[in-house]
């Protein structure tokens, strides 16, 4: 029973197909090339500078992204399986850096501030020895005086804010160095992969396609985002009570700041609207005035639109059986919504533990 295991296990590694260059479709390809695995990644489309990515590429997410981690206290059983996935994404940024790899990959560690108008329990809940608990690094619960206006609760950690196109275009070169390769196409289903003479007898696709290909529970959340060269020096959330956010992110390394605060699932529109973006900025100022020297404005680089592929019931992170001669695996990782940056190592770890199961169970 073991040599058929070990059998099914070094087929599987012979190849196997990745779908989509998001940031969880490449971490994905290259953990598993860092793992013995041989690897094709097959997407519609790839990194590319910030500057040429064009407006009809709304659906593929991870350029248009703000890229950090927010650590956000689980409530339930997929909150915390999603925490889990962010601490081991945190803990690979931190090993990156230690490498002296920052530079390069486009990582800067700093500090996250966290404010809410309206806290639910599990935020009021989060001592600084809870806080510890769950991982979070130089977590302090803010004073009242330290608050902006209508703000009851905020705390201040330290996290990892990402240049995403410097951070992907890091993760792809890596993908290819060590030998992964890479193929240009669109694809109707994944199960499409299994059928193109180049790929006929792999053992295992991998659907990082976001989307999902079809499934009924993934809508697009619209995110409308201004890009502005000013660099702020925290990454800053608000959570505000009548639903509204604000947000900035900063992406360093000459890539300023991703402004942002609109969340519309299942709308569509790719154009953005400039009174929103007006008053993105508005709050921003508000909310920390610092960005802003005295007499300074906002320079705007660019207005944009994404669509977060958002999953009802959470990220699909499992496998099902193709029932094929012999039976293949195709193996799900999409629906992250915004959170896939910072949950992206985590999802790579359990695509390959799930690699490992089916070896296991069909073996």
């Amino acid at each position: 029973m073991m040599e058929c295991q070990e059998g099914k296990r070094d087929e599987i590694r012979q190849h196997i197909v990745v779908i989509g260059a998001g940031v969880v479709g490449i971490s994905t390809g290259l953990n598993l090339v860092q793992e013995g695995f041989h690897v094709t990644i097959v997407a519609r489309d790839f990194p590319a500078p910030f500057e040429t990515i064009s407006v009809d590429q709304i659906n593929y997410t991870s350029p248009w992204a703000g890229a950090h981690c927010r650590f956000i206290p689980p409530t339930n059983e997929t909150e915390k399986r999603e925490h889990e996935m962010a601490l081991l994404t945190f803990r690979h940024m931190e090993r990156l850096v230690k490498d002296g790899k920052q530079a390069e990959a486009g990582i800067r560690f700093m500090k996250g501030v966290e404010y809410v108008e309206r806290p639910p329990q599990a935020y009021l809940d989060l001592t600084e020895a809870k806080a510890a608990e769950l991982g979070y690094k130089s977590f302090r619960r803010l004073d009242k005086t330290e608050l902006p206006a209508n703000v009851e609760w905020g705390a201040e950690y330290q996290t990892f804010c990402l240049n995403p196109m410097m951070y992907c275009a890091f993760l792809l070169r890596n993908f290819a160095r060590l030998g992964g390769k890479i193929q240009k196409k669109v694809l109707q289903c994944p199960q499409e992969v299994f059928d193109m003479p180049e790929f006929r007898g792999i053992a295992a696709v991998v659907n990082c396609s976001g989307f999902g290909f079809d499934d009924p529970a993934v809508i697009p959340n619209r995110g409308q985002l201004v890009i502005v060269a000013n660099d702020c020096d925290v990454t800053i959330t608000r959570q505000n009570k009548d639903g509204s956010w604000v947000v900035a992110i900063p992406r360093g390394y000459d890539g300023g700041t991703v402004v942002g605060g609109t969340r519309e699932p299942g709308v569509l529109d790719t154009v953005p609207d400039p009174l929103k973006s007006k008053q993105m900025l508005k709050n921003l100022k508000e909310t920390h005035p610092q960005i802003l020297p005295e007499g300074q404005d906002f320079k705007v680089l660019r207005e944009v639109v994404g669509r977060r592929p958002m999953r009802e019931g959470g990220p699909r992170v499992e496998y099902e059986v193709v029932d094929r001669n012999p039976k293949k695996a195709l193996v799900h990782a999409y629906g992250l919504g915004g959170r896939g940056y910072e949950c992206s190592w985590g999802v790579a770890a359990a695509v390959k533990d799930l690699l490992d199961q089916f070896a296991q169970d069909v073996g």
